[in-house]
């Protein structure tokens, strides 16, 4: 589960971690309250007005912006609220901005000039443990900095029995190239930021930038934070943060009724028990000549109401031109997944797509006989190529 960045901060406040203050706001008048709020708090004269969505690149695309007074708070504020930002991590489309973070002013105006630096804790898979990956090349340009420089993007690998020690908090400070209390701070910080990750279960922050500012002290400027779904259950504080405008409806309906499902850009949908099995369908379909519209993974109990749930809605999706039911029968009968297909079938009535389903595994001789004599136009499909060639004929 994604977080708003005025969600993140407060959760790393909270332990700890030293960030950069503001309130959001969902209005241009809300807006104007809250800098006077921080004002008040913190004495900044300038604000950051920031746009609120699950993406990151928002300066980039127009969506962060100083003021310099509470006139410009207010007008900054109505310009941003209410737009559709597109950024390089949203889609052509966009995402409609409908609240903002005022935050205060940390470049100090006359000050020294600050420095920035990039972030990040997550699970390193091949290695088996979490890893703090970090560059003192921060800022928009991160991106640029892996592709061009790789070098100057640095891993440290955290052991589990552990955690991050106080040697490797000092170690990424030196490595920034930081010295006297500003490497203090970053210690202190890198450790804040680590307990944090684990007390949450998250499974990504992402801080762009961590900033020094000119009196030396390190602050979480941004804040990207994923929260494990699996963990939820042990955090319903967080679990109510959840904002589901800011998620894709086809995969929050999915979500509801407990089926795995991505949302993606092709044309032939695809319904699936187990992850590998749909990505390998999904590379069937692309080698037949179309392009998979979803990754959907049933799961291991595919009965006629799960399986009618996953039809609607792969059909909700205007791009189908064909739907592929690839199924193995392992803890799932066959003859079951087929009668679930054909309950589906006749419950939501006309399908207008050609439907192609590979049942193997239990009971598959029985699962095939159900399907082609169903009376449906349902088209029954035996190997992996003879699915391939049914799709290429339907795209």
């Amino acid at each position: 589960m994604n977080l708003h960045e005025y969600q993140g901060k407060a959760l790393l406040k909270s332990f700890g971690v030293a960030i950069q203050e503001g309130i959001v706001a969902n209005t241009p008048e809300e807006a104007v309250e809250a800098a006077k709020e921080l004002n008040r708090m913190t004495g900044t004269d300038w604000f950051v007005i920031k746009a609120q969505i699950h993406a990151g690149g928002r300066g980039k695309g127009g969506g962060v912006k100083i003021a310099k007074s509470f006139d410009e708070v207010r007008s900054i504020s109505d310009q941003i609220i209410g737009m559709t930002l597109v950024t390089p991590q949203t889609s052509a489309e966009g995402k409609l901005v409908s609240k903002v973070l005022v935050g205060q002013d940390v470049y100090y105006p006359g000050a020294s000039e600050p420095e920035e630096y990039y972030m990040s804790v997550m699970m390193d898979r091949q290695a088996g443990r979490n890893i703090i990956m970090y560059s003192p090349d921060g800022g928009m340009d991160i991106e640029a900095v892996a592709e061009k420089t790789p070098e100057r993007i640095f891993k440290e690998e955290i052991d589990p029995k552990v955690g991050v020690t106080g040697f490797q908090a000092r170690k990424i400070a030196f490595n920034l190239g930081l010295s006297g209390k500003s490497l203090k701070e970053m210690t202190k910080f890198v450790v804040a930021l680590y307990k944090a990750y684990e007390g949450i279960d998250a499974s990504l922050f992402e801080i762009n930038p961590v900033l020094k500012t000119s009196d030396d002290s390190i602050l979480a400027v941004d804040a990207k934070v994923t929260v494990d779904d699996s963990a939820l259950y042990r955090h319903k504080d967080i679990a109510e943060m959840r904002d589901i405008t800011e998620e894709d409806p086809f995969e929050y309906e999915a979500s509801t009724v407990g089926l795995n499902f991505v949302k993606l850009d092709g044309n032939v949908g695809c319904m699936v028990n187990g992850a590998g099995l749909a990505m390998a369908t999904m590379d069937i379909i692309k080698m037949s000549g179309g392009s998979p519209a979803n990754f959907l993974d049933v799961g291991g109990t595919a009965d006629a109401k799960r399986v009618e749930q996953a039809f609607r809605l792969i059909l909700k999706d205007p791009k189908i031109k064909a739907i592929l039911v690839n199924i193995f029968g392992g803890i799932v009968r066959c003859d079951r997944v087929a009668q679930g297909v054909i309950d589906a079938y006749q419950s939501i009535g006309d399908i207008n797509v050609p439907v192609i389903v590979r049942l193997q595994g239990t009971n598959a001789v029985e699962a095939k006989a159900l399907i082609d004599n169903s009376g449906l136009k349902v088209t029954s499909a035996i190997t992996l190529l003879d699915a391939a060639n049914r799709v290429k004929e339907a795209v």
